[in-house]
């Protein structure tokens, strides 16, 4: 049986209650905000009967009709039909207008280190390699067929400052055994001279090797020749500014009597991790989990006096501070920053204060025509994925669908597994029963090296199970998010068309999971190499040492993280070598209201850089906005219910969550597998399914021509749709003949797949 044994038919318990007279109240306060803009009586009216509806829905107190009495909702198990659908406060508890970073950690690069080769070159279809052997050892890789199965934590114990940060050298730095520690350096550097020799000799730039024909090459020859692309060479100047670099930061540790453990990278980043432990993320009556005392809010302050060493002994993050700073003065890296916190773009309530922005002017949606729908998925809760639907305001359409249906039935395609699509986000639910059916998952990789941000028992290893993310149980409401597991569901990760649960944007696609997000969030450092790995570029460390290479390299990447800080440059360094590469990255613009160049890796150049849309196709309170934004897509607003179905206009995904409800009998279920969720994280997969769907069509398309097309599958918008109160967004642009209104540039387009132009020789009809 493909779900398990649930109780479907149960009293509305307190906790029920509770949660959703929080949905009455949160959708009551949000739609009476519209009280600002035109038709305010008719609004507010509105606001109540949607308000009114919601609760008593979501209570049990009401039973959902279905027009359809054939509703494939009706003819499941409750189990495959059950959702989670209320707002709860913020899981994090963290500022959201100061970035957090792990003490004592900082992440550098030398200067004047050339850019990473690849080991093969690819050009119009022809194959540029200096040693034939390395195509003959990559043919020999053999490639694994299904993801590995979920294990139980690890036993062993790891020491505190020793995380798997993948297969290259680590060098104990320690300042009072000066010659031990540079002996270590060389040791270090020898190593990597020696894997440097026994890897391919970099192309010649003449490009006068002797090309290779890769279309008449059989299939295995060409994925291998293409992994090889990819890959990074360790080249010898790397290897020299390492070990230069490493003589420079054991003079900066002796300064401030401290040791320390150097990954170097084999395109020449390095993770310096110093040995100690900092003050609490959490004020002093919410910090009840001593675990969390190596986090901190990043205050900007730098390091006041680098000459008072026994304040900086005191007090780690000024340590930080200082320590940073000195590298930065040595004028020997080319960059050096601090291991900075990422967290999923999920919104998990309304902004205080945020307008609605529905102000009655119905946005431009292309044709109005009826759609003539040929591919419908089976999957019971489709009817409530206005996300996926075709644009317009007939039947079966909604205002801030994205047109996946009639991508699907115009071009008769819904996908490819030849299309790798990698998630860096919490890893998967690999239990979860839509996932665990599917075959759409490849074997990903587990990247969060700390164990106590792992949560898992261990650091870095094969396993990208998803077992929870909880930060600070201290916090009212605080919830593991198991983020990555909805955000994987809207690309493709679940089994469409299986007649349970929800479809994916593409049917048919294979899902690279990397977890890089853990307890409290995600290391820059662990993000880097996440990035890195999905792309083919690097190898990660297998439980013997050996190298283990991603066997499925990454067409597209999808990034639903945010940083509240400028691009870290270490940040931009990975995503420029994973898109020189071939790889499209797609980003969450992120969710605090403000122009995303202040965010990453939204603001990052290289990104697709997708902004949050609601129902009507309008940009929602929450989104991240500016001219750095690339694209609108459907990120849903819970608060809202501008399709009249009685239901918040999240987006419906994967997720195990518990306190649900079933959608036939408004009946309240206690665990189910589906959620609505709201944020710029739900918005992006959108893009990155698209670009999946866009790959399948044309398979010898380029990253830039992928773009291209995804560009021009889109349809314009109006101003209102990017509105808001302009006391809320201040130095927006006035909206002439609306009052109090502004503009809020959101990306100059909005996604609308109906838009890609149907294949020659087809007939426009799904199979």
């Amino acid at each position: 049986m493909l779900f398990g044994k649930f109780t479907g038919n149960v009293l509305m318990s307190n906790q029920s209650t509770k949660s959703a007279r929080l949905l009455f109240g949160a959708a009551l306060t949000s739609l009476l905000l519209v009280s600002a803009c035109d038709r305010q009586g008719e609004r507010l009216e509105r606001a109540r009967e949607i308000a009114d509806a919601s609760l008593k829905q979501i209570s049990g107190e009401t039973v959902v009709e279905q027009a359809n009495k054939t509703d494939p909702m009706r003819s499941v198990p409750v189990e495959a039909r059950a959702i989670a659908g209320k707002v709860i406060s913020d899981i994090s508890g963290k500022p959201t207008n100061k970035p957090a970073f792990a003490v004592l950690s900082v992440i550098a690069k030398p200067a004047d280190i050339p850019p990473a080769e690849a080991m093969a070159e690819i050009d119009d279809g022809e194959l540029f390699l200096e040693d034939e052997t390395a195509l003959a050892d990559a043919m020999e890789e053999a490639p694994v067929a299904a993801a590995p199965a979920p294990r139980a934590p690890a036993s062993r114990s790891l020491e505190l400052f020793q995380p798997e940060m993948g297969i290259a050298p680590r060098v104990k730095l320690d300042p009072k055994a000066r010659e031990q520690s540079l002996q270590q350096i060389e040791e270090a550097t020898r190593a990597l001279e020696t894997t440097a020799q026994t890897q391919p000799a970099p192309l010649k730039k003449t490009r006068s090797l002797q090309p290779r024909s890769l279309e008449s090459a059989p299939v295995e020859e060409q994925m291998a020749a293409r992994k090889l692309a990819r890959r990074s060479l360790v080249t010898r100047d790397a290897i020299v500014a390492q070990r230069d670099a490493n003589a420079v930061m054991l003079d900066t540790l002796a300064k401030y009597k401290m040791n320390a453990e150097v990954t170097l990278s084999r395109e020449g980043q390095m993770v310096i991790q110093v040995a100690g432990a900092g003050p609490t993320l959490f004020t002093p009556e919410d910090a009840k989990d001593p675990s969390l005392s190596f986090l901190a809010i990043d205050e900007g302050k730098g390091c006041p006096d680098p000459n008072d060493l026994d304040a900086i002994e005191a007090d780690p993050v000024l340590a930080t501070n200082c320590f940073v700073d000195d590298l930065r003065a040595s004028g020997q890296f080319e960059y050096v920053e601090k291991d900075f916190i990422f967290e999923n773009q999920f919104v998990r309530r309304p902004p205080e204060g945020s307008p609605s922005t529905s102000n009655g002017v119905t946005p431009s949606t292309g044709s109005t025509t009826p759609v003539n729908v040929e591919v419908t998925p089976n999957d019971p809760l489709w009817d409530l994925q206005w996300d996926m639907k075709p644009r317009g305001s007939g039947e079966g359409q909604s205002l801030g669908g994205a047109g996946f249906q009639d991508f699907w039935t115009r071009q008769g395609i819904e996908g490819s597994s030849d299309v790798v699509v990698a998630v860096v986000d919490t890893g998967l639910q690999m239990n979860h029963p839509d996932i665990a059916a599917s075959a759409n998952i490849a074997p990903g990789w587990d990247m969060v090296s700390d164990p106590r941000m792992g949560n898992d028992g261990d650091g870095r290893d094969s396993d990208p199970n998803d077992p929870g993310d909880l930060c600070n149980p201290a916090v009212p409401g605080a919830a593991d998010s198991f983020h990555g597991t909805h955000v994987a569901g809207t690309i493709g990760a679940a089994a469409s068309n299986n007649g349970a649960g929800v479809a994916g944007g593409a049917w048919n696609v294979k899902i690279v999971p990397v977890r890089a997000l853990g307890k409290c969030g995600g290391r820059l450092s662990d993000i880097n190499d996440a990035i890195r790995w999905a792309a083919g570029l690097i190898p990660a460390e297998g439980e013997d040492g050996s190298e283990v290479w991603n066997d499925n390299p990454a067409d597209i990447i999808n990034l639903s993280i945010g940083l509240f800080e400028y691009c870290p440059a270490s940040l931009q360094d990975a995503i420029d070598s994973v898109t020189e590469r071939g790889a499209v990255v797609v980003s969450a613009a992120g969710n605090a209201r403000i122009d995303t160049a202040y965010y990453a890796p939204g603001g990052c150049d290289n990104v697709i850089s997708v902004a949050a849309g609601n129902a009507l196709g309008e940009i929602t309170a929450y989104s991240n906005f500016g001219d750095g934004v690339d694209i609108l897509a459907p990120g849903g607003e819970m608060a809202r219910d501008d399709d009249n179905d009685s239901r918040p206009d999240g987006i419906l995904s994967t997720k195990a969550s518990t306190d649900c409800y079933d959608p036939v009998t408004g009946e309240a279920v206690q665990d189910c597998y589906y959620a609505y969720e709201q944020g710029t994280s739900m918005a992006a997969p959108h893009v990155s399914a698209a670009l999946a769907l866009l790959k399948a069509r044309d398979p010898e398309a380029s990253s830039d021509e992928l773009i291209e097309t995804l560009m021009a599958a889109t349809d314009p918008r109006t101003d209102m749709q990017c509105a808001g109160l302009c006391s809320d967004y201040p130095g927006t642009t006035p909206i002439p003949g609306s009052e109090n209104m502004c503009r809020r540039p959101c990306g100059g387009r909005i996604l609308n797949l109906a838009n890609v132009p149907e294949p020659v020789g087809t007939t426009g009809v799904g199979d």
